[in-house]
């Protein structure tokens, strides 16, 4: 009557998960877009991370996303960007209190 060890999960090893460029940016402000990327593409579920050389911020940044959500996050991406800044404000007066 012992307790049975626990079996480890079986390891996922699929190229569908290796991490692939969705978004790069050299300009002097690459790392702010680049976090704003990630935060678009986290919010709407796609995992992504800040790829750069350093803490810099005059140096390019990277973000990556999964390969199999590479479409999600260039979809997004173009959205945002056809939509402009000004679809962001419109958003985010819709979630103002208005009293």
């Amino acid at each position: 009557m012992g307790i049975e060890p626990e079996q480890p999960e079986q390891l996922d090893t699929s190229e569908d998960l290796d991490l692939v460029q969705a978004f790069y940016s050299a300009e002097h402000d690459a790392q702010m877009k680049a976090e704003l990327v990630r935060g678009l593409l986290e919010s709407a579920g796609v995992p992504a991370v800040i790829v750069e050389g350093a803490a810099m911020p005059n140096l390019p940044a990277e973000v990556r996303v999964p390969k199999a959500r590479l479409e999600d996050a260039l979809r997004l991406i173009a959205e945002s960007e056809a939509a402009g800044p000004g679809a962001a404000d419109a958003a985010e007066r819709l979630t103002e209190d208005p009293a």
